[in-house]
């Protein structure tokens, strides 16, 4: 009896695999992205190469990390880049990945005397020594590929002790053992399975950059993200010349650290103030502002956060938020209208993080209810003070993580005194702190008449 093939579909955004084709993915919900599967042998089964081992009897060596030369690019990472460890970045398209690691593997190159491998798969090799000689990262020992072909890449490798090597981009090549146009899913899945092979038998560092959809997220298989030790995400805005690198995911270090890259015209170049970028340090009192020292990872940033109280003539007021979710700005609200007896029925409430910054530190809340009193009172704050705690339904103020490093960078930046939770057993030098243990009793002293 004749054998019956069924054909299968597979969704080009989630990886999904179903025997029926319809206009929409049964997963994702995603309208035009089934296509057909195509058919790959399955690898032979290999004898196992060692049994179960005790965890406490093993081995364990902390990673030799290779540094970039980038400060901010090494601290994202978690101290630089692993051998043998393979990382995956991503971010829209002109936002600066190609320079970014073009001027990494430069950098590599040029500080440490070692061979770097660049492989090119979207732009011609007059393109990337243009910009190399733009940013200047032109190195004897930086070597460039520039091509498609995945296999005549990586045969590259052989006989030249390279560092560590970056693909530009796993979406451009091809692997000749698996059919399909680049970018497809089977050629994403078997270019990076390719890639972190040869990174594990080489024992060296390696990057590749990722396209991403409409939808900022990266392009192909969610498997991609799975299979590579590290995801950075390279953003910014259009009308901005910074740029930010944060980690989705690192096997080797936090994802919670913050880099922030200005771009120039002779490429990136890391921001040491950062928080320079969200203050503009006026010392002009004016009612609806309130700062505060927030933590993204290990970096403190001054953040100033504006509320602006207007009355309005509807019967459902409005609420408008940037910079701190909305339903935690209409939180705080509540806590302000129930436990401080003030109004807020009757005016809408705009709140903004100057500077286009997004906190979703908890430190923010204390600052986020003395901006939105301020404004409804028409009352300034006391200058030169910063707000640093998490307020609870019950208008209790509580302690806020690693408050010395943010007084610190409090007492750098020149405040003079700092609202803190009452809980908080803190002292500290140049800043006189004010503690506090209802948002009421913050707001009653610390609002001018």
């Amino acid at each position: 009896m004749a054998s019956t093939h069924i054909t299968k579909y597979i969704c080009t955004e989630c990886g999904h695999t179903t025997t029926t084709k319809t206009g929409k993915c049964p997963f994702c919900n995603s309208w035009g992205t089934l296509e057909p599967a195509e058919d790959t042998p399955k690898p032979a089964r290999k004898s196992p190469a060692s049994r179960a081992k005790v965890i406490s009897a093993l081995e364990v060596r902390a990673p030799e990390r290779l540094s970039t030369g980038i400060n901010e690019l090494d601290r994202v990472l978690g101290g630089g880049l692993v051998p043998g460890g393979v990382a995956l970045i991503g971010g829209q398209p002109g936002i600066g990945k190609s320079t970014l690691l073009l001027q990494a593997a430069g950098s590599v190159a040029r500080n440490y005397g070692v061979p770097v491998l660049y492989i090119s798969g979207e732009e011609s090799e007059a393109q990337v020594a243009l910009r190399a000689s733009r940013i200047n990262t032109a190195s004897e020992k930086l070597y460039l590929y520039s091509g498609s072909e995945l296999d005549e890449a990586l045969s590259s490798l052989d006989g030249n002790n390279f560092a560590f090597f970056v693909l530009d981009s796993v979406q451009a090549m091809t692997a000749d053992s698996n059919s399909g146009w680049p970018g497809s899913i089977n050629q994403v899945r078997e270019v990076a399975q390719r890639v972190i092979d040869a990174a594990r038998a080489k024992n060296i560092p390696a990057v590749l950059i990722g396209h991403i959809t409409k939808d900022g997220k990266l392009a192909g298989p969610m498997i991609l993200e799975h299979m590579v030790d590290t995801v950075l995400n390279f953003s910014g805005d259009n009308y901005s010349s910074y740029r930010m690198l944060r980690a989705v995911k690192n096997r080797y270090g936090s994802t919670d650290e913050l880099g922030i890259f200005e771009m120039r015209e002779d490429g990136l170049h890391p921001v040491t103030d950062k928080s320079g970028l969200y203050w503009n340090r006026d010392d002009v009192s004016v009612p609806g502002v309130a700062m505060t020292i927030a933590l993204e990872g290990s970096t403190p940033l001054a953040a100033e956060i504006q509320t602006l109280a207007a009355r309005t003539v509807f019967p459902y007021p409005r609420r408008t938020s940037r910079g701190i979710e909305l339903n935690r700005f209409q939180l705080l609200t509540a806590v302000i209208d129930r436990r401080c007896s003030i109004a807020t029925g009757s005016h809408d409430l705009y709140i903004n993080v100057a500077g286009g910054l997004t906190l979703q530190d908890p430190s923010a809340d204390l600052p986020a209810c003395a901006a939105i009193a301020s404004a409804l009172k028409n009352a300034p704050l006391q200058p030169g003070t910063c707000w640093l705690g998490e307020v609870g339904l019950a208008g209790e103020i509580r302690p806020v993580s690693r408050i010395d490093l943010r007084l610190k960078e409090a007492a750098r930046l020149g405040f003079h005194s700092a609202v803190v939770s009452s809980r908080e057993k803190v002292r500290f030098d140049g800043i006189k702190i004010i503690p506090v243990s209802h948002i009421d009793e913050a707001l009653a002293g610390l609002l001018l008449k």
